[in-house]
């Protein structure tokens, strides 16, 4: 069973259910449906046409769902409407989709939740650790966020600001988590700033290719992770790097700063640093000071922190982090990299073992793990 290809085809079946008149969270249970379907039925003999083969089942789905609720039996005559067998049509909806989803009777972090659950393939899971919420309150938001959207049109698409936040979060579970997504979320990024001239769409385009192009560098052979300093920046891809310091250049002199251009920055002055002892720390300071005016985000001022121990020293960046919650997510690897740095190797091993219990993700904490395990056998000699 390919996994990977009913993955792909289900944004475009969402689409196309939906603009045949399905509201939108029935359309999303017939699919889901249809999918089940699929795994069912396909390694007995897959279809030639599989997304033919997927509309035509949930269609079918959704009209069967729609019959059997008495309150809608008026659409019982969308039946003679059921789409012919034979190949769909090609065209993408996925991104249509994520702006249909960002629907006005939203507020922008439902309509992010919704349409990361619906459309991007993320768990509820994933999505609260992004939202830095519990589970089970994202999994709240998410149903109301469903029983909002179930009874209305979808002919107000939302605005551009919550699409560029989905296609933030997108790609960054992509890159860091367990689903690979990131291709996706640079390919439909594209397609945004190719319809849509805006600086900060241009922004994001620009920082999603400058992390991008440090991604094959990020891990071992092993698979364990390879922090930023010690990355080998030959196999960094400087084609993507040009692009996205060249987008970014030309959304900034428009002089509309938004906070994916600032992070662009960030990401573009580690990408001209030849080695890691060459890094520009201080420019990078000034930039999260912009983005902490442009959005109070505590992931933000911990990783200001960071920048402030290595332009400033590690003292420095310590009482910075001692203004934040301790309960940020990475705060305690923070707190043990920056007294490392200090010199007391016997608190940074604690908290390195601390943060390793604490990691997101196994890679994360295996890292971490060995960062404590290097000090204290450092210690022990």
């Amino acid at each position: 069973m390919n996994e990977a290809l009913l993955r792909s085809l289900t944004p475009s079946v969402l689409g196309i259910l939906v603009r045949r008149g399905a509201d939108f969270a029935a359309a999303e249970d017939a699919v889901q449906e249809a999918l089940i379907e699929a795994v069912r039925v396909w390694p007995a003999g897959p279809p030639r046409d599989a997304k033919g083969w997927l509309v035509t089942v949930a269609w079918r789905k959704f009209l069967d769902a729609t019959r059997a609720d008495a309150a809608r039996r008026r659409r019982e005559d969308l039946v003679d409407e059921e789409p012919a067998p034979g190949p769909a049509p090609g065209a993408d909806d996925t991104l249509q989709l994520y702006f249909l989803c960002a629907h006005p009777s939203l507020t922008p972090s439902s309509a992010v939740a919704l349409t990361l659950r619906a459309v991007g393939g993320l768990t509820t899971r994933q999505i609260a650790q992004a939202y830095l919420v519990p589970e089970a309150t994202m999994a709240q938001r998410i149903s109301r966020a469903k029983r909002t959207v179930s009874d209305v049109r979808f002919d107000r698409p939302g605005d551009v600001a919550t699409v560029l936040r989905v296609l933030y979060l997108v790609f960054n579970e992509g890159y860091s988590g367990d689903v690979d997504l990131a291709a996706e979320a640079i390919r439909l990024t594209r397609q945004l700033a190719a319809a849509i001239d805006h600086p900060e769409v241009a922004g994001l385009l620009a920082l999603m290719l400058l992390h991008h192009a440090r991604r094959a560098a990020r891990t071992a052979p092993d698979g364990g992770l390879v922090p930023l300093a010690e990355q080998d920046r030959a196999r960094w891809d400087t084609g993507l790097i040009a692009e996205g310091v060249r987008i970014l250049q030309a959304a900034l002199a428009r002089d509309r700063l938004g906070e994916f251009q600032a992070q662009a920055a960030v990401a573009a002055l580690h990408a001209d640093a030849p080695t890691a002892e060459e890094t520009d720390w201080v420019q990078i300071v000034e930039w999260y000071d912009e983005l902490t005016r442009l959005t109070d985000n505590p992931v933000v001022r911990l990783n200001r922190a960071v920048a402030v121990g290595e332009a400033d020293g590690p003292r420095a960046g310590l009482a910075a982090l001692a203004a934040l919650d301790d309960s940020l997510p990475r705060y305690t690897a923070v707190a043990a990299h920056l007294h490392e740095r200090d010199g007391d190797l016997a608190t940074a091993a604690r908290l390195y073992t601390e943060a390793a219990h604490k990691a997101p993700n196994l890679a994360e904490r295996d890292h971490l793990t060995r960062q404590a395990a290097r000090l204290n056998t450092h210690r022990s000699r």
